[in-house]
């Protein structure tokens, strides 16, 4: 049986944010219903070990986070929720108490890309709190600063409230701003990790052809399931463009067997890029 690294659930689209480099979804606003978010891990369970709470949307808006995280711990499934931090202090009592959670993401991008949030401060403030609380906890944290561009001084002008903040709070060196012309990650400590990487352009029908040939691991060691239960070869398919089906009416069996998906996945093996959306990715092309 077909087995993935990890699959992608959206239990919700709508967010609190409105960042420029994550495009509004044209979609329904949705929350997965803990039934529905059942269905789904009774499909997946024999795929994968690793489950995402993440494509669009902000996770910790869902209103039964707890229960969901309950049901991924009774399935034997390990946790990676992406969040943009907002609300971390508000669930803060809720995740430190959730067996599942493996690991969460903070996109600390989400600051600079809203002026408009006012208490930039306390926004830092319980995200630094949140670290110190679970640092006793085996849960990973990568702090995500993925907003760079190739010019290093301007990173870290643009960063340099959250940076301040970093090196402050979590009482650290400068080391911080001396490896900050490097695009991989920074350990700061055990289990606490800085992710910097350029900004991205998400797949459009809309961009420019990149290249017909290439390769992806979409649907080699991903796949992603949409709030309505739309299933995507990727993360990035955050509107559903290749909707290979519903996990609802047709089942994660049968779409794995479908022929646009045996498609998609033969014609990657073979560096062909098969279907119009992922011509329009620039993203793949890391994937040499």
């Amino acid at each position: 049986m077909k087995r993935f690294k990890k699959i992608y659930i959206e239990i919700t689209n709508v967010c609190n944010l409105k960042c420029e480099f994550c495009p509004t979804t044209n979609r329904e606003p949705k929350f997965m219903e803990v039934n529905e978010f059942r269905f789904i891990l009774e499909n997946v369970k024999d795929y994968t070990d690793y489950i995402y709470l993440h494509i669009k949307g902000e996770p910790l808006l869902h209103p039964n986070l707890g229960e969901i995280l309950d049901l991924a711990y009774d399935y034997g499934k390990k946790v990676n929720l992406t969040t943009n931090g907002t609300l971390l202090g508000k669930n803060k009592e809720l995740l430190l108490t959730k067996p599942a959670l493996r690991q969460i993401n903070i996109s600390l991008h989400s600051l600079e890309q809203n002026s408009w949030y006012n208490d930039k401060e306390k926004y830092m403030e319980d995200i630094i709190n949140f670290i110190d609380e679970v640092k006793t906890l085996n849960i990973i944290i990568a702090l995500r600063l993925w907003n760079l561009v190739e010019n290093i001084d301007e990173n870290i002008v643009k960063n340099e409230f959250i940076l301040k903040n970093l090196i402050e709070l979590l009482d650290l060196d400068n080391r911080l701003l001396e490896g900050f012309n490097m695009m991989d990650e920074i350990k700061v400590r055990d289990r606490l990790y800085l992710n910097k990487d350029l900004e991205f352009i998400w797949p459009s029908l809309d961009n420019n052809i990149y290249s017909e040939e290439g390769f992806c691991y979409g649907l080699r060691d991903q796949l992603g399931i949409l709030v309505d239960g739309t299933v995507v070869p990727c993360c990035l398919d955050g509107e559903g463009i290749i909707n290979l089906g519903s996990i609802f009416q047709d089942g994660l069996k049968e779409i794995l067997k479908s022929k646009r998906t045996l498609d998609i996945y033969n014609k990657f093996s073979n560096r062909h890029v098969h279907e119009e959306f992922c011509k329009r990715c620039g993203y793949r092309l890391r994937f040499k």
